[in-house]
């Protein structure tokens, strides 16, 4: 049955204009996703320019010329280096424990059924939800009630109580989707219980172990309102940067904060390329 031209253009013409809006909805789609990330992304851009600015005074808010001593210059102020050490040994003391804690929690929550089950997937999702204001007041009022003085260690205790639960829900979420098939294979073949957990099991893991951990650090060593309320005498970065804020932020802050930053996205990178050659 010959089919004429007409009739041909109608069949083709609607699914051409069907074609057409796709691909606009497409691009104004990647438009959008661009315009986000670029706006998300501006903060950090002007952090990391600032801290090439030639400011002549404490205030480093106007651009007023391009240098580089700031970078040569970062231990000019030993409060500021010992608050970012603060800030890293805190954030790695904090992402060990709970990196370990929340594993253990996420495999039993990803592979047992136990009498309370509900009520530890509610406190882990409340603990998340719950503002940073009613969590450190709380813990304030804890360690004041128990007569534990605020400091170094407190700071560490916070921090691993505020992350636990992204740890365990990452890698809660990772052992869901783990084949048992997999693991019974490796028993089959004479493996015992603990030789299939480093062999089989904790290899399929790993990235939501990773991926929790990369978290739990970010947020330790971000965190600003918790830290407030259980650090005591103790001094963080974003501690400093608030006290600093009065008089002036200096250069070195944008520096410092460019390194984090700097170090954070190479991690990630080195995360992903491993991930995607491990697959």
């Amino acid at each position: 049955m010959s089919t004429t031209p007409e009739a041909t253009v109608l069949e083709t013409g609607p699914a051409k204009r069907t074609r057409t809006r796709s691909r606009l909805g497409d691009r104004l789609l990647t438009v959008y996703a661009w315009l986000i990330i670029g706006w998300l992304f501006l903060p950090i851009a002007v952090m990391i320019v600032f801290g090439f600015n030639d400011t002549k005074s404490k205030s480093n808010v106007t651009w007023q010329g391009f240098t580089l001593k700031w970078w040569g210059l970062l231990d000019q102020y030993p409060e500021l280096t010992e608050a970012v050490l603060n800030s890293l040994r805190i954030a790695a003391i904090s992402t060990l424990i709970t990196t370990i804690l929340g594993t253990l929690m996420g495999l039993a929550l990803g592979r047992y059924r136990f009498r309370g089950q509900g009520a530890t997937n509610l406190a882990m999702f409340a603990a998340i939800a719950s503002p940073e204001l009613v969590m450190g007041a709380s813990l304030l009022s804890l360690f004041i009630s128990s007569g534990v003085q605020t400091g170094f260690v407190t700071v560490i205790i916070a921090h691993v109580l505020f992350s636990l639960s992204f740890v365990a829900i990452t890698v809660r979420a990772r052992v869901i989707g783990l084949d048992p098939s997999i693991e019974e294979a490796a028993r089959d073949l004479g493996a015992s219980t603990w030789v299939t957990f480093w062999r089989v099991t904790f290899p399929m893991i790993l990235p939501g172990v990773v991926a929790g951990a990369l978290l739990a650090f970010a947020l330790s060593i971000d965190d600003f309102v918790i830290t407030q309320f259980t650090s005591g005498s103790v001094q963080t970065f974003p501690l400093w940067i608030w006290g600093a804020t009065r008089i002036g932020v200096p250069p070195q802050v944008n520096i410092l904060g460019t390194l984090i930053f700097a170090v954070g996205v190479a991690i990630a990178v080195v995360n992903t390329v491993t991930a995607r050659r491990r697959t």
